[in-house]
């Protein structure tokens, strides 16, 4: 497992915050004295504790801690810390437990635990104190939720069950998040089980497992009466178990199952643009991404090399761009925003936008009052009404179809990561009501090819002047010339055939750290 590259390299900093002024900020109600020899204060950013009988070089202290740690003190960030509470041993005895994430490596956290006895004098002082500590740690992040966990087995090399066990659940518990864990079975299940599910019971529903398994459960919760309703209430989270992460990645800042289980417990809730795609008979909603083209034979292809984990995708995608792939098809496409620099600066607004996520849902269901419900507008709680109609209805008004003969890849995203080396949409935002659209010609040179694969891993695909990047609200895609193909949705096998597709802004709620960006470096 590998972190993803975010604003630090230190992956145990509190997103909101600096520990640079660690040990700073301190008052009086933040001091817990806890014994002749120690003391806990609530710092800026850090829990400060201070104990005569920490060792120096005691590898059970932290030695791994990346910042201030002498022979008697510790700097645990507040981010790290799971949760603290008053045992009583006896009637006049109590004990303040507190727990907290460790890092063992670079790329992984386990469970640590502190104890201190308080004297039966101080237990309301304390009392105070750990709910101060509880707040700061938290901050707008709901604490004890109720987690929905859904464990699938096969996910990635079939470790699922292991990381599950071994670095997931034993931060939850320490966290007081309660479980009720499901290994699904079968694909599908997941689509089951989120449609039936008492979202009056659950305040996540947490996927360990690839990016396949939340996608199975956004349409489950789209396939309900109250869909509209069910996809607000409850966060789809995910802990990632699979080849292909890319979820985790955006929202969580990293692939790693023990350091996305901390991101989700200190999550914070946010809007998600989710979108609708119609083909046949049939509406599905899509998180990620859609790709016709080079991307969508690197990653559904190559099936049969899982055992090269996230490379299998690199590999195909540089097979199919050396061996200049066409997919010719006929676009339709409603253009929002159509140039890099407007592109750019209103990723930079969003960046500085901070309404908390309460606010941001005030417009969350930006719909055409003139919408015409084509599909799945049963209820003011179903689905929302499709604005653009469905792929078999007359083209929209203003929509034409143009055709692509030299296509060599359509790629619709709605996260900024593919995958943990790959951020193919940097000024994708989670609630901004837009897609982004890159399409490439299946023609240019090898080197061409070349330089646009290697500015994917460098964050310059924007810039590059093959590539054409548009923010768009909804798009037709006709595939031609071709009896069999691959179309992939959130990394699924769909069948070859025309599809349309059209956003829903905020419609979805995920956790992420901030509340209303993701993890990934935006446009440079």
């Amino acid at each position: 497992m590998t972190t993803v590259s975010m604003a630090t390299d230190n992956p145990f900093v509190d997103p909101t915050s600096s520990f640079e002024d660690a040990g700073r900020g301190t008052t009086s109600d933040s001091h817990l004295p806890v014994g002749r020899d120690a003391s806990l204060d609530i710092a800026t950013d850090s829990l400060i504790v201070l104990d005569e009988s920490f060792e120096k070089g005691d590898s059970s202290c932290c030695g791994l801690w990346p910042f201030g740690t002498t022979a008697n003190t510790r700097a645990i960030p507040l981010y790290n810390i799971l949760w603290a509470e008053l045992t009583n041993e006896s009637e006049q005895d109590s004990t303040l437990v507190l727990t907290y994430a460790t890092p063992t490596s670079k790329n992984s956290v386990r469970v640590a635990t502190l104890k201190y006895p308080i004297e039966y004098q101080m237990v309301d002082l304390a009392n105070k104190w750990v709910k101060k500590l509880l707040d700061r740690s938290y901050g707008e992040s709901q604490q004890r939720k109720r987690a929905k966990v859904l464990v699938n087995p096969h996910s990635g090399k079939g470790s699922a069950g292991k990381w599950y066990a071994r670095d997931v659940e034993p931060l939850l518990k320490a966290a007081h998040v309660s479980i009720d864990m499901v290994k699904t079975r079968h694909k599908g299940e997941a689509v089951d089980i989120a449609e039936k599910i008492d979202i009056e019971a659950f305040d996540i529903i947490a996927s360990c497992s690839g990016d396949g398994l939340p996608h199975e459960v956004f349409n489950g919760l789209g396939k309900r009466p109250d869909a509209k309703k069910a996809l607000s209430k409850i966060a789809v989270v995910h802990i990632p178990c699979g080849s292909g992460n890319a979820m985790s990645c955006n929202l969580n800042g990293t692939d790693s199952p023990s350091l996305a289980t901390l991101a989700i417990i200190k999550g914070i809730q946010t809007p998600l643009d989710l979108i609708s795609i119609t083909q046949g008979n049939t509406r599905t909603l899509s998180f990620l991404s859609q790709s016709v083209g080079i991307v969508a034979e690197a990653d559904l292809a190559t099936e049969n090399l899982r055992w090269m984990g996230s490379q299998r995708f690199t590999y195909g995608f540089l097979v199919r761009l050396i061996q200049k792939a066409l997919y010719p098809c006929d676009i339709a496409v409603k253009v929002a925003i159509d140039d890099k620099p407007s592109i750019r600066e209103h990723y930079r607004k969003e960046q500085q936008n901070h309404e908390p996520a309460s606010e941001r849902r005030g417009y969350k269901f930006l719909i055409d009052d003139d919408a015409s419900a084509s599909t799945g507008s049963g209820s003011d709680d179903s689905l929302p009404p499709l604005r653009y109609g469905t792929v078999n209805d007359k083209l929209p008004e203003g929509w034409e179809l143009v055709p692509y003969d030299k296509l060599g890849n359509f790629y619709c995203g709605n996260m900024a990561y593919m995958a943990s080396d790959a951020n193919f949409f940097s000024p994708a935002l989670p609630n901004d009501g837009y897609m982004d659209l890159v399409c490439i010609n299946g023609d240019i040179s090898r080197l061409e090819a070349m330089q646009m694969m290697f500015a994917v891993e460098t964050n310059k695909l924007f810039d590059n002047p093959g590539v054409w990047y548009r923010k768009i609200l909804g798009y037709r895609i006709i595939p031609k010339n071709q009896e069999d193909g691959f179309i992939s949705i959130d990394g699924e096998r769909v069948p070859f055939a025309p599809f349309q597709a059209e956003i829903h802004k905020g419609l979805g709620t995920v956790l992420s750290k901030t509340g209303h960006m993701y993890e990934a470096p935006g446009p440079v």
